[in-house]
């Protein structure tokens, strides 16, 4: 049984964390937040430091705020790095910038640890449904070895290049996303203009967007 740490049990996390957990993986967890802790060990999951978890686990998840949140766990005499056993492969699901994810992985790098940066798409719902769409930054070997454990939280993930790609993608998806809700923005308005009723109009872009 492949051990995993998760480090971020907020709204994408927990669930998260809780269906690795239903697909078998041993996972240990941490958050500031030991309501969230609890919970989890109350479905399995053994409540754990960083620390911890680099001496004992075959994969660390980071799914946190941002990117001073997970240097805040990955660096220091208390962190992932300064504790990790040979081999530890650290997967960020974060949504940080390039530049950070490329440092992580440098610095990694010095104790012989594999990273990759994999942020998601598919929000709280995905994230419950383990259906989310992962977009993943590294090398094919360490995305080769860790594909069981994205297939756990995930349906549709790719490599998508080297690090900083997966975030890269992430943001261009980001971009996408805004972009639609600024066309949908000025569509209601004016059709609001044209007396048109909103709410049926809303309706309808509603069924043809989920076709």
């Amino acid at each position: 049984m492949q051990k995993i740490g998760f480090i971020g049990l907020g709204i994408m996390g927990r669930p998260m964390a809780r269906n690795l957990i239903e697909a078998g993986f041993s996972v240990s967890v941490f958050d500031i937040n030991t309501t969230a802790v609890d919970s989890l060990v109350a479905d399995g999951a053994t409540a754990s430091t960083a620390a911890e978890m680099a001496k004992s686990v075959d994969f660390i998840i980071t799914m946190l705020p941002a990117a001073k949140h997970v240097r805040s766990v990955l660096e220091g005499t208390d962190g992932v790095f300064a504790n990790a056993h040979s081999g530890l492969v650290v997967i960020d699901m974060s949504s940080i910038g390039p530049t950070d994810a490329q440092a992580f992985a440098e610095e990694a790098k010095k104790y012989q640890i594999a990273t990759l940066d994999a942020p998601v798409s598919g929000g709280e719902p995905g994230a419950i449904a383990g259906t989310l769409s992962i977009m993943v930054g590294g090398e094919q070997e360490t995305f080769k070895q860790s594909l069981p454990v994205f297939q756990g939280v995930g349906k549709d993930v790719v490599l998508v290049g080297g690090h900083g790609s997966g975030v890269t993608a992430k943001l261009a998806n980001q971009v996408i996303v805004n972009l639609n809700i600024a066309a949908m923005s000025e569509a209601l308005v004016l059709a609001a203009k044209a007396g048109i009723d909103i709410e049926k109009n809303v309706s309808c872009y509603s069924r043809w967007f989920s076709r």
